[in-house]
């Protein structure tokens, strides 16, 4: 879902950036929305949807250098737009917006860029497979075998990614409700990914290697009107097996979860809400706020009950919209490796 979901319906027009996360339940507006039982067609549905308000590309790897350090990496492009269809030129209505990160045991660097739709300085093609903004890049021949760099004024990355398993799908065949009210995106994933590359940090080069796990959504009413924010968790497990959950929390202190089991083949399972349990167990200061960083996840129906706790807790993403977004490590009944996005935390 990784801001995954839906951070930036707040993106038209730029100006709109202060409202943070007040906006992510309004209504559709026009554009197309999600419909249940959908018909995916590849590679064209590897592109963007114009019709819908909100997409993205999200890319999230658990690493580790040759001395066993763990590091974390993220590349996302975000697709949103002020109205439905495109144009040419500056009569695009198409916003994008990237983030590009890397987390340390010590340290988690973050950036950001901005760029307008129209103008050749972002877009995605779906075949041969490009997705970019300025000298950002993930492209390759088609999603099973890609390159991927970004950069900032701190540090850099450049990767290849190779899958190693089949696309997952969410939900309902690829459509993942939201809300008990039905709000629902697309969303499906490559969540088996070796990669390898070379971090590029202020003391140097580093080699790592390690998987990766990207996803794929798009909608234009992402939450309800009384969602304040959710919980994403990609989880990799040493068995092979994995599993993401997700709660959105209502503003009533309650939450709406799901969930998706994915064997090692790539067989999946999708659970319903209330299947998938996320609670909190400690909590960290972050960026002058109070954030949970190790969290107690079950998954009854498959034994999972686990401790997850974040690599870093000071994985904050500073940016316009700011979020927590790190790798973690997992240990109970499964142990393993993953990615943790967490939003709306005031």
């Amino acid at each position: 879902m990784n801001v995954r979901a839906l951070i930036f319906c707040v993106l038209w027009p730029f100006a709109a950036f202060a409202q943070g996360f007040a906006g992510l339940g309004s209504g559709a507006d026009g554009f197309a929305t999600p419909q249940p039982d959908p018909s995916f067609s590849f590679p064209a549905d590897h592109g963007p949807h114009p019709n819908y308000r909100i997409e993205w590309w999200y890319l999230t790897a658990n690493l580790q250098a040759a001395d066993g350090t763990p590091y974390g990496l993220q590349w996302t492009l975000f697709r949103s737009a002020l109205a439905p269809g495109d144009k040419e030129g500056w009569a695009s209505p198409q916003i994008w917006f990237a983030h590009a990160a890397v987390t340390t045991p010590d340290m988690h660097f973050a950036t950001e860029r901005f760029a307008r739709g129209g103008t050749g300085q972002a877009g995605v093609q779906a075949e041969p497979f490009r997705a970019w903004i300025d000298e950002w890049a993930m492209e390759g021949p088609d999603l099973n075998t890609l390159s991927l760099k970004a950069q900032g004024t701190e540090f850099g990355y450049e990767m290849t990614l190779a899958a190693e398993g089949p696309l997952v799908f969410h939900g309902q065949n690829g459509f993942s409700v939201k809300s008990a009210e039905g709000q629902a995106s697309y969303y499906y994933s490559q969540p088996f990914y070796r990669i390898e590359g070379t971090l590029n940090l202020p003391e140097g080069p580093v080699e790592v290697t390690g998987s990766a796990w990207l996803d794929r959504e798009w909608s234009s009413q992402p939450l309800s009107e009384t969602q304040s924010g959710w919980d994403w968790f990609s989880l990799s497990f040493e068995g092979g097996e994995k599993l993401m959950g997700f709660q959105l929390r209502q503003q009533d202190g309650s939450g709406y979860t799901a969930s998706t089991w994915i064997e090692a083949d790539g067989g999946t399972t999708a659970y319903p809400d209330g299947a998938f349990r996320a609670e909190p167990v400690s909590l960290s200061a972050v960026a002058g706020r109070k954030v949970p960083t190790t969290w107690r996840v079950q998954l009854a129906d498959k034994g999972v009950d686990v401790s997850v706790t974040a690599m870093n807790s000071n994985a904050w993403m500073p940016l316009t919209i700011p979020y927590w977004e790190g790798p973690v490590h997992i240990t109970g009944s499964h142990s393993g490796v993953g990615y943790l996005e967490m939003t709306g935390y005031e």
